[in-house]
């Protein structure tokens, strides 16, 4: 019997490689766009494989296991770009006491991101699909704990905002993250559709979405409401503490 050898080998390898690294691509492209156009619990794997033009319908759980590890994988193919692009703007900011800096930090990067990809994009409305759903908007909580710039971001807010009571913080850190989600997510839809948009790409967008975000952050804060935030933050703590006992 003949053993194949030297460069026949190598280069059936190589092709070997280029075929399942270009199916997994096709089955990401895919999963993506099909999520965020009918929500993640309405498309199955079988489904994702077919669109992919896939003649094995399994091909999503021997390349990539379960669907959540499919929206895993969605996710971290675009999350590299992004924290790459925010750690430089961190850096470019240590140290400010100004929000917008901040803010600039935490919402330019994804911008630009998009702006980036081929259009139509699909991970604006992917990534708001996932909101909707609790066990699936803690992989975009899980995935935001493996990215050191956000935490450096997160707590230059933190610093911008040391005169807001931290319940107070905590309930506007929930509302920007449901408006910068969804607002991308609607202009990505706009352009999808052929819509007209408001801004003419998606950095000029940026600025007054900072704006609104700045806004929301600094608005003056009822006493009423204060005292309400407080007593069911210390609640929440409590509840907490005892569930560790």
């Amino acid at each position: 019997m003949t053993v194949p050898t030297g460069t026949g080998a190598a280069t059936g390898t190589g092709v070997r490689v280029e075929q399942v690294a270009g199916t997994r691509k096709a089955i990401l492209a895919t999963a993506e766009r099909l999520f965020a156009e009918h929500g993640v619990a309405a498309v199955s794997a079988r489904q994702i494989s077919e669109a992919a033009g896939q003649g094995n319908n399994a091909a999503v759980g021997y390349h990539f296991g379960t669907k959540t590890d499919l929206v895993r994988a969605v996710l971290a193919s675009h999350s590299e770009p992004i924290e790459e692009r925010r750690a430089q703007l961190v850096a470019e900011h240590a140290g400010s006491t100004e929000l917008r800096d901040w803010l600039n930090c935490l919402v330019l990067p994804s911008a630009e991101h998009f702006a980036s990809l081929p259009v139509p994009t699909w991970f604006a409305r992917f990534s708001a699909q996932l909101m909707t759903d609790p066990v699936l908007r803690a992989l975009i909580e899980e995935q935001s704990l493996d990215a050191p710039s956000l935490h450096q971001v997160l707590d230059g807010m933190r610093g911008c905002l040391s005169g807001l009571p931290t319940a107070v913080r905590h309930e506007r850190g929930e509302m920007a993250r449901l408006l910068l989600v969804h607002a991308f997510a609607e202009r990505e839809r706009e352009a999808a559709d052929g819509e007209p948009v408001r801004q003419a790409g998606w950095v000029e967008a940026t600025a007054s979405l900072v704006d609104a975000l700045v806004g929301l952050f600094l608005a003056p804060t009822t006493a009423d409401v204060e005292q309400r935030m407080s007593t069911e933050h210390d609640l929440r703590e409590r509840e907490r503490d005892e569930g560790h006992r």
